[in-house]
């Protein structure tokens, strides 16, 4: 098996500020998502790619005001998908600024026994929702169990909202793993397309809006072919250790790439790889292979 160091930043989020009079219609043309329909009370799961369709980042889109946003991500892809940007705004009335270190992001999931006590009223409960208490902002991004985004700018700390509890990144990567939602790190980045990681699944597409840099790609795999290859998830049969952009074979021949992964408390390694679906399966082979058992996502996928 082959293995890619995992830096030690990828577990930290950033922010990359967006401000101007065009910065609706200058991400429409940039991001999988419909940016038109970002609002304060609603954020957005949105793919970065290049022209052959593959993930260069996964964003989360807040709204701070008209004309102003965030792009939640990992502040070790922050640099890279400035300069990438910036490229393409040309005569946009379009201001792009790396703000990781004015805001504080805090990930959070709802605290233990809130099945009997409800989290409460400023904490949103559907996934996209997003609440604002002052000059913070908390969006869902997933029900099973409730887990949140708070952010807030730097400064004092700020007590999160009753009903939620911060997590240790190890936790955080847990819940995501389990949820199916990969993290795009630099150890993948323009490794797959967009389907691969699952984003039609997970809502960050929007087929039905015009062209964005990779569209053509990600709409033909869409209309006209299935994705033999899509983001799955395993647990390691023993004890083991896997980081993302690790690559290697199954047991039953499938090559695989991890893409995330985390130490389960009985020492296994539970991950979401990128593989063959199980119909398109190869042949068993005489290399040397992981002893891995499929998990189940919860969501379909699109066949």
């Amino acid at each position: 098996m082959h293995a890619k160091t995992e830096p030690a930043s990828a577990d930290t989020l950033g922010a990359l500020r967006a401000r101007g009079a065009d910065v609706v219609p200058f991400l429409q043309g940039q991001l999988s998502c419909d940016v038109s329909r970002l609002s304060a009370a609603r954020s957005l799961l949105a793919g970065c790619h290049n022209p052959q369709g593959r993930v260069l980042a996964l964003l989360q889109l807040v709204h701070l005001a008209d004309g102003d946003l965030l792009m939640i991500l990992p502040r070790e892809l922050i640099a890279p998908l400035l300069q990438r940007l910036s490229k393409f705004i040309l005569r946009a009335k379009v201001t792009l600024t790396d703000e990781s270190n004015a805001w504080r992001i805090t990930t959070a999931a709802a605290a233990p026994g809130s099945a009997l006590s409800p989290p409460s009223q400023e904490l949103p409960k559907a996934t996209g929702a997003v609440s604002c208490v002052a000059q913070t902002r908390v969006v869902c991004v997933g029900e099973t169990p409730l887990r949140w985004l708070v952010i807030c700018p730097d400064g004092p700390p700020v007590p999160l909202p009753s009903g939620c509890v911060p997590l240790e990144p190890q936790s955080w990567r847990r819940l995501q793993i389990a949820a199916g939602v990969p993290q795009v790190s630099a150890a993948i980045s323009g490794e797959f397309v967009a389907q691969m990681l699952n984003l039609d699944a997970l809502g960050a597409i929007a087929f039905d809006k015009g062209c964005y840099t990779g569209q053509e790609v990600i709409a033909r795999a869409h209309y006209r072919g299935r994705v033999k290859r899509r983001l799955q998830r395993f647990v390691t049969a023993a004890p083991g250790s896997l980081n993302a952009g690790d690559s290697g074979t199954l047991r039953d021949g499938r090559p695989f790439r991890v893409v995330e992964a985390v130490t389960s408390v009985d020492g296994r390694c539970e991950f979401l790889a990128v593989a063959p679906l199980l119909a398109d399966s190869a042949v068993a082979t005489d290399a040397a292979t992981l002893a891995a058992e499929p998990l189940p996502l919860p969501y379909a996928l699109a066949p």
